[in-house]
């Protein structure tokens, strides 16, 4: 599978629970411990435990996806030609809601390197122990009915700071029942939106978040600092449009594939485009 990049898919943002040792990445998916290697001919993926099916990984690595057809939906400019070319073989993962909801209200307005952080200290602390490879010890991401049985102050021992509360509320809400996350799934987009943005701590970001990397809503379209600069720089280079006109633009612009868009943008600002590697090309859409 030539047009996958480990590199670009598992770094890009969308999950926080990744990290490459040599030319592998390790990471936990459910109650596995996965090590993943670019080959010549695809992803030699291994577990540290074993196993006899595979689908619940070509799941969580979209690996069925045609790429191309994807990136043939995008808008024709010269910005989003950029971010494909920049991000080659970038990739969305399906994840678990819960999983995802948590670490996305563990993230706001911290830094990806930050966010693994919290991250790997909530499920040392609260996750079930899981083999790891090399005879060392993983964990799994802790349940709703785990964290919803803590206290604040437990949580935020973890380094979670202000988000303790909403974590903590929206664990309970979980695992009472009053939200079914997988149920989301077959609801419209704005249905599952505003169920989402109802629950502590969850604004219009993470809810989109969640949406696109869980669910796969294609047309989710999340919008934080890093897109809100590439709309305007990429897209309005010589206005100064409110971030409510940017979010009609991305609501209407590109196309059934949005959120897929969103995470080319994303990740090209972010690895390219803000270390000056590329020149900023220049786009005024009618």
């Amino acid at each position: 599978m030539s047009d996958y990049d480990l590199a670009a898919t598992l770094a890009s943002g969308q999950a926080f629970r990744w990290t490459q040792k040599g030319d592998s990445w390790h990471g936990v998916i459910g109650r596995r411990a996965v090590r993943l290697t670019p080959v010549t001919d695809g992803i030699r993926a291994e577990t540290a435990a074993p196993v006899t099916d595979w689908g619940w990984l070509k799941e969580y690595l979209q690996t069925d996806v045609i790429l191309q057809q994807i990136l043939e939906t995008f808008p024709d400019d010269e910005p989003m030609r950029m971010a494909t070319r920049a991000c080659r073989g970038l990739r969305l993962l399906r994840q678990d809601p819960w999983e995802c909801l948590a670490s996305f209200i563990l993230s706001s307005t911290k830094q990806i390197v930050q966010i693994r952080q919290i991250v790997a200290s909530v499920c040392e602390c609260y996750g079930e122990p899981i083999p790891g490879f090399e005879g060392e010890t993983a964990f799994a991401f802790p349940t709703p009915e785990r964290l919803a049985a803590e206290s604040e102050p437990g949580l935020r021992a973890c380094k979670m700071g202000f988000r303790a509360p909403y974590l903590l509320a929206t664990a309970r809400i979980v695992a009472s029942g009053k939200i079914q996350l997988n149920g989301l799934k077959s609801v419209p987009l704005e249905t599952a939106r505003a169920e989402l943005m109802s629950l502590p701590g969850v604004g219009r970001k993470i809810a989109d978040c969640v949406l696109l990397f869980a669910y796969g809503f294609p047309t989710a379209f999340p919008v934080d600092v890093w897109i809100l600069r590439a709309l305007r720089q990429l897209y309005f280079p010589r206005r100064r449009p409110r971030p409510s006109r940017l979010m009609r633009f991305s609501e209407t612009y590109f196309g059934p594939n949005a959120g897929y868009a969103q995470q080319y943008l994303f990740h090209y600002m972010r690895t390219v485009n803000s270390r000056g590697g590329a020149g900023a090309a220049r786009l005024n859409p009618a």
